[in-house]
């Protein structure tokens, strides 16, 4: 049975922890509330893009002069998971169902004889992955040092995944991230961005339009264009994700600390009600034997 003093200490170190996860919920409910607004201000830009190309890829369909970046290399021999996560923990089972879901495909495609390569983006998911499949990394993007993700970020990852495609290192690349829903709801989704997925404007109504120089010649232009929104969406999706995970994480610790500390309490009531109970009954019995 615990000391008096072992209670206490217990008490007094459960209450620190307290007070640490509680601040790291208001940080994260403040960042939260910053990242929630650019990923939503974000949504109406990428899906109305992501359209407009859509309806020129359908436009465009399967011809020979079709851009690399829609048509592929006519093969899916060779598959790319650019594996996004967050730099730091304590949030909850966020990094843990992308990469779940990562492994998942992986599974999958070693099953149908595919070669499977990763990128990770963020420590954490690199960290999970490298236990099972180090083999298959070929590459890490460090954001750790980036306070305020940007375009930049996103293009710079995207002039890698492009040029690695250009070289012939892959033939699909899909990204994995957590689309934001609320604080409670974070969604994994794997989403392909090599070659190019679109679905058609519904809105154009069978509208023609005529396109200067060419539908071929704008998608050319604006399918790595398409590669960086896609992935800029994903890191900010990612972002509010994480804040809303940990923000929940940290209030559930701040309960269950809570709780401890009411139990760890009354276990040292107890034990000092018993001590103290002792104590009386050795002096009544001193008491006595005089």
């Amino acid at each position: 049975m615990p000391s008096l003093k072992d209670l206490k200490n217990r008490i007094e170190s459960v209450k620190s922890t307290r007070k640490i996860t509680k601040a790291m919920q208001m940080v994260a409910a403040a960042k939260l509330r910053r990242a929630q607004d650019a990923a939503e201000a974000s949504r109406p830009y990428a899906e109305r893009f992501n359209a407009v190309l859509g309806s020129l890829s359908a436009s465009v369909g399967g011809s020979d002069t079709a851009p690399r970046l829609l048509a592929g290399t006519g093969k899916d021999d060779v598959h790319l998971l650019v594996v996004m996560t967050s730099e730091k923990g304590l949030c909850g089972g966020f990094n843990t169902n992308i990469v779940k879901l990562a492994k998942t495909r992986i599974a999958e495609l070693k099953a149908q004889g595919k070669t499977v390569k990763i990128l990770t983006v963020g420590k954490k998911g690199r960290e999970q992955l490298k236990r099972d499949f180090a083999d298959l990394s070929i590459g890490h993007v460090d954001l750790s040092e980036v306070k305020k993700i940007g375009y930049v970020n996103a293009q710079d990852i995207a002039k890698d995944l492009l040029g690695r495609f250009d070289a012939g290192e892959f033939d699909v690349a899909t990204i994995f991230y957590a689309k934001f829903q609320n604080v409670v709801t974070q969604i994994p989704t794997a989403q392909q961005i090599i070659p190019a997925a679109y679905e058609a404007d519904e809105d154009a109504g069978g509208a023609l339009y005529d396109y200067e120089p060419s539908e071929e010649g704008i998608l050319a232009d604006l399918l790595p264009r398409g590669v960086a929104t896609q992935i800029f969406s994903a890191l900010l999706e990612n972002g509010a994700s994480e804040q809303g995970a940990r923000m929940s994480a940290m209030d559930n610790a701040t309960r269950n600390a809570g709780d401890m500390i009411d139990q760890l309490t009354i276990e040292y009531n107890r034990s000092r009600q018993a001590v103290i109970t002792n104590e009386l009954i050795e002096i009544i019995s001193g008491a006595e034997a005089l």
